[in-house]
């Protein structure tokens, strides 16, 4: 299992070394096999500062290429030879200086002093795909006219770098599943042990305000034993796009790709608290009706990852009033029932599954 000591933060006031804080979850029964450290952005922004360009004009051996004069914070202005087509004097732009180094495809290259089509060239003025901040390859990156010059890009973007603990995890510490649950075992050893008077943050819901929704979805359970509780809660005018940065950093974190806003949302709550949730597409639920329930071996069940499986009787399904399979309980979720760009209205599955039946299933099918 995979803790971020940023995420961490967000519960628990701490300042505590990352060497000590890893020999302290290990001796609370959390033991840490490892800490990797994670960059926002690969590399970090190391060496990469904001400069103003001061003159741009054009090369005078290439069409296409700019010479510019481009001001650090520096005793003297670096010439840089530009190919960006929308370089223009007295913009605020980010500068890879010598000797940094920058990623493309992962692959890392080093800025380096040197002669472009007979100028010499200082740097280079970035585009955000060159820095990992963006896909957009269409010129260089642009910054408001506030941005001060010679600031560290680093510290204009207020990134910070992370320590993720893996901790190999017991099977009777189900209570340090999650974030919260590290954070309280860390708050108990702390008042204990070191006199800390802190306490742990939980989060806020008080500006959670339920609404009627013009329908809704019933809940039959025919399998209480694989299932002794399943709940949902319905949302309508949802619009699907990017989670908030600071959400997608942490997923990255723990090893999870963002996808959309409601995705990373149910991923979010998991690693937080520990609790699975799924979302579905509620206009693709026949009936407005879902029925907790086995069906018999060999029905066919097309998965999120457009993958055909065959179920046996004993997976625990999800389905529609139809009988139609929607996911795989606690294990996967179905194509033809999954959130989508144009998903408006969802309904958020939570539920407590027999552990013993989800571990066979997955089993059978991951």
């Amino acid at each position: 299992m995979k803790i971020s000591l940023n995420w961490l933060k967000r519960y628990i006031d701490i300042d505590i070394p990352v060497e000590r804080l890893s020999e302290i979850l290990t001796d609370i029964g959390l033991e840490v096999e490892g800490v990797e450290k994670f960059e926002a952005v690969q590399g970090g922004l190391k060496g990469i500062v904001i400069g103003k360009v001061i003159e741009a004009f054009p090369h005078p051996n290439a069409d296409k290429l700019s010479l510019t004069k481009v001001d650090i914070g520096q005793e003297d202005l670096l010439q840089i030879v530009c190919g960006a087509p929308n370089v223009a004097a007295d913009q605020k732009v980010l500068v890879a200086t010598i000797g940094t180094t920058l990623y493309s495809d992962g692959e890392p290259w080093k800025i380096k002093k040197g002669k472009i089509r007979g100028e010499l060239s200082m740097g280079m003025i970035c585009a955000e795909d060159e820095l990992g901040l963006g896909t957009d390859h269409s010129g260089i990156m642009v910054l408001p006219d506030d941005a001060e010059i010679g600031t560290p890009a680093k510290d204009y973007f207020k990134f910070e770098d992370d320590y993720v603990f893996d901790i190999g995890l017991t099977p009777n510490r189900s209570d340090a599943t999650s974030h919260l649950g590290v954070a309280r075992d860390l708050a108990a050893y702390l008042k204990i042990n070191e006199n800390w008077q802190g306490s742990v943050r939980m989060p806020e819901f008080n500006q959670f305000k339920a609404e009627v929704v013009s329908d809704k979805v019933d809940v039959i359970i025919e399998d209480e034993v694989r299932c002794p509780r399943y709940s949902g809660v319905c949302f309508e005018n949802v619009e699907i796009k990017e989670s908030p940065e600071w959400m997608q950093l942490l997923l990255k974190a723990v090893g999870v790709r963002p996808i959309s806003n409601i995705v990373d949302i149910t991923n979010f709550v998991l690693h937080e608290f520990g609790q699975p949730l799924h979302a579905f597409d509620r206009k693709k639920i026949t009936g407005n009706r879902v029925r907790v329930k086995t069906l018999n071996s060999g029905t066919n069940f097309l998965s999120l990852d457009e993958q055909d499986r065959t179920l046996h009787s004993e997976d625990l399904m999800i389905c529609d009033d139809e009988n139609n399979p929607m996911c795989i309980a606690g294990v996967f979720g179905g194509f033809n029932s999954g959130v989508t760009d144009g998903t408006t209205k969802i309904f958020l599955e939570s539920a407590h599954f027999n552990a013993s039946s989800i571990r066979k299933s997955s089993t059978r099918h991951l």
